[in-house]
C-alpha cells in the first residue's frame, strides 16, 4: 500500500532537508526525484548544493514530467519539488485547467505503485497577491494542486523556520 507524505512551507523553510531527513529514517537507499529544469546559472548552482548535501546511499532520477515513468514499487521516494514540477508543464501552455488535469492525471497514474511517496511544494500563495497575471494564474494552479495532493496525502508537514509542523 502506497504513503503519501506532503511537506509544505516558504522559501528556505527547510522542506528539502526534512524531506531528506525523514527519507534516511525511513530507508537506508531512498530515491530522490528531482523535477527541475535549470533555466540559469545560478539555479544550477542550487541544484548542485543540494546533490552535494546528498550521500552516495540515495539513487537519484531527474525527471521534469512525467514521473510515472518511474516504478518505484517497494521504494522511498523524495519528489522535489511540486513548485517547479508544475512549472514544466504550464511553461508550455499557461492553462490553469488544463495544467491542473495533466497533473492530478500524472500524480495518480505515479502514486499508484506500492511505495512511499514525500513530496515537497511551496505555499507561493501566502504571499500578497501579484500584479503579474501569469504568476497569478500559477498560485492558483500550484494551491489547486497542493490542495490535491494533501486531500491524498497520508500525513502533511508544514515547515516554519526549520521546524516541521504536523498539521495531517
Amino acid at each position: 500500500m502506497s504513503k503519501i507524505i506532503l511537506i509544505t512551507g516558504g522559501q528556505r523553510s527547510g522542506k528539502s532537508t526534512q524531506a531528506e531527513r525523514l527519507a534516511l529514517n525511513l530507508s537506508d537507499n531512498p530515491v530522490y526525484v528531482a523535477t527541475a529544469h535549470i533555466w540559469d546559472e545560478e539555479f544550477g548552482e542550487r541544484v548542485r548544493r543540494h546533490q552535494e548535501r546528498r550521500g552516495p546511499q540515495w539513487t537519484n532520477i531527474e525527471e521534469e514530467r512525467y514521473l510515472s515513468r518511474h516504478d518505484l514499487t517497494g521504494r522511498v521516494a523524495v519528489i522535489d519539488c511540486v513548485t517547479l514540477w508544475l512549472t514544466n508543464f504550464f511553461v508550455d501552455n499557461q492553462e490553469v485547467d488544463q495544467t491542473l488535469g495533466m497533473a492530478k492525471q500524472e500524480f495518480d497514474r505515479f502514486t499508484s505503485h506500492d511505495a512511499t511517496f514525500i513530496f515537497v511544494t511551496n505555499e507561493i500563495g501566502s504571499g500578497g497577491t501579484s500584479d503579474n497575471a501569469v504568476q497569478r494564474k500559477f498560485t492558483d494552479l500550484e494551491g489547486w494542486m497542493n490542495q490535491y495532493i494533501a486531500a491524498h496525502a497520508d500525513e502533511v508537514y508544514l515547515m516554519v523556520s526549520g521546524i516541521a509542523v504536523k498539521i495531517k
